[in-house]
């Protein structure tokens, strides 16, 4: 449980992050960040769900670039559902999902393993 809650929080911090150098990639406080990453994690768990694995063979033809063409819509859709949160058009979901998803690996990368 603390997991998801410290996964949740990092979330939400880096979606600040991304609306600091995307233009319009818009996050308008740390609330909107939080309730952005908790209904993207939603999205995510199950329409990105769905999209991954009904495009799989388009993933393969990519080298897997068409799953950030999937997560920029799953950002456009959860911006139609947050206030406070706002992403203008593909352009800036998609260079948002490779921001959000190269700052993700760095902070994966750079957290030490926990011991099994």
């Amino acid at each position: 449980m603390t997991r998801l809650l410290i996964h949740w929080i990092i979330s939400a911090l880096l979606l600040l992050v991304v609306s600091h150098f995307v233009p319009g990639f818009i996050v308008r406080g740390l609330v909107p960040a939080l309730v952005a990453a908790l209904v993207m994690g939603l999205v995510n768990a199950t329409l990105g769900l769905f999209l991954k694995i009904i495009t799989f063979p388009l993933t393969i033809l990519t080298f897997g670039v068409f799953l950030l063409v999937i997560n920029a819509l799953m950002l456009l859709f959860t911006s139609h559902f947050v206030s406070g949160f706002s992403v203008q058009g593909f352009r800036p979901a998609f260079w948002g999902a490779l921001l959000l998803a190269i700052l993700q690996f760095l902070l994966h990368w750079l957290t030490p393993r926990r011991a099994v």
